[in-house]
């Protein structure tokens, strides 16, 4: 099953980290490794953040956390 994206980003923006990490934790397409690195990110755990980001062939991103919000959400319309 497909990982919905938009519920993952929902959650998170609501401040429900856990549910939000356990939905998209058992997903492994590009946009669902960027979303869980974000997620890391704003749990502060920058180094686990890395590695999701890197699983999502991307980068630790240096834009906030409202911003990279706004970019995983624009990457959904």
């Amino acid at each position: 099953m497909a990982c919905d994206h938009k519920k993952v980003l929902e959650l998170a923006k609501a401040g429900n980290w856990e549910e939000s990490h356990a939905l998209v934790q058992v997903h492994g397409d590009e946009l669902s490794c960027q979303i869980h690195g974000y997620l890391h990110r704003v749990e502060g755990d920058l180094s686990n953040a890395r590695y999701w980001y890197s699983r999502g062939n991307s980068t630790l991103p240096a834009n906030s956390l409202e911003e990279e919000f706004e970019r995983l959400s624009a990457r959904l319309r």
